[in-house]
């Protein structure tokens, strides 16, 4: 059986709400996977950490534990804290190693296709009780879900990265969502020290949504040659936001940027208001996705 999740308000729980015994599996080792294990570690939960392939899963543990011990070392915890948060995270490319998990978060690229798969695949190996929940920024909920026996189970929970510090995350209710399910998932994000807000399943949800005409108005002025990258991105830091749109999107990664702002164009009908811009392709075509591979629309000697 499956460590319990919380249950959810009004159905039961005890007064004390969520508690830190539940199993949580990660399905993605990649840069938003191994952040989202790396909070549900670091509030006590043993995590199981899935990747294709064992490279995958080595880097992302490898990962995780560097900025455990970084964080140590510039006073921001104990090392003991740190060493027992690494300790509670198991990696594996076995999906049925999933099984025991109260919670499964996938954290796989954007393609409807291969988060239907996965999916499918976890429901045949978890527990009846257990949640799905998906880390899309922009696909539908009620797509991914739609083919399960059991899709009142699975909704969205979407973090932004950087995991371990950005507070944000989104709850999704699909329309065939248990509001009990979300409400256990709202719970646990405030256990992990997160600031849960609740949307409904529209594409983009709420700020993917809000975020398309900061990205886009910035590439329409860079393509007709209004001003450069680097005057953009301060210019709005100049008008309070922490970060440039170009800045921001080499954070993120380009390529899922580019794949948000295609699934908001293609959710919305083409709404002209959501059109993806040229340079975005090009980017992506020519290898240049930002940070992580060391070149985006600024250069990154190391890319780690």
């Amino acid at each position: 059986m499956s460590a319990p999740l919380p249950a959810a308000p009004g159905t039961g729980a005890a007064a004390s709400g969520p508690t830190a015994d539940a199993v949580i599996g990660v399905v993605g080792a990649g840069t938003m996977g191994a952040g989202i294990a790396q909070v549900a570690a670091w509030s006590g939960h043993r995590v199981v950490l899935f990747d294709i392939a064992p490279d995958f899963v080595a880097r992302g543990t490898a990962g995780i534990a560097r900025l455990l011990r970084r964080g140590a070392e510039k006073g921001r915890h104990t090392p003991d804290a740190a060493e027992a948060a690494i300790a509670r995270i198991g990696g594996t490319v076995a999906l049925d190693d999933l099984g025991p998990c109260g919670l499964i978060i996938e954290a796989a690229p954007e393609r409807l296709d291969l988060k239907r798969d996965l999916f499918a695949r976890l429901e045949a190996v978890v527990d009846a009780e257990a949640i799905l929940a998906t880390n899309t920024s922009t696909l539908s909920v009620a797509s991914i879900a739609g083919g399960l026996a059991r899709p009142e189970r699975v909704c969205g929970l979407h973090f932004f990265n950087p995991a371990p510090l950005m507070p944000l995350v989104e709850v999704i209710r699909g329309p065939r969502t248990d509001p009990a399910v979300a409400a256990t998932v709202v719970g646990l994000a405030r256990l992990w020290g997160k600031t849960p807000v609740e949307a409904q399943d529209r594409p983009g949800f709420i700020v993917n949504r809000v975020a398309r005409p900061f990205y886009g108005e910035a590439l329409r002025l860079l393509g007709e040659g209004a001003a450069d990258v680097a005057t953009l991105d301060r210019l709005a830091r100049d008008a309070g936001f922490p970060m440039g749109p170009f800045e921001l999107m080499d954070l993120i990664g380009i390529d899922v940027n580019y794949a948000a702002a295609c699934s908001v164009y293609e959710g919305f009908f083409h709404d002209p208001r959501f059109r993806p811009h040229p340079i975005q392709r090009a980017m992506v075509e020519s290898g240049r996705l930002g940070r992580k591979t060391g070149h985006g629309y600024y250069a990154y000697p190391d890319p780690s």
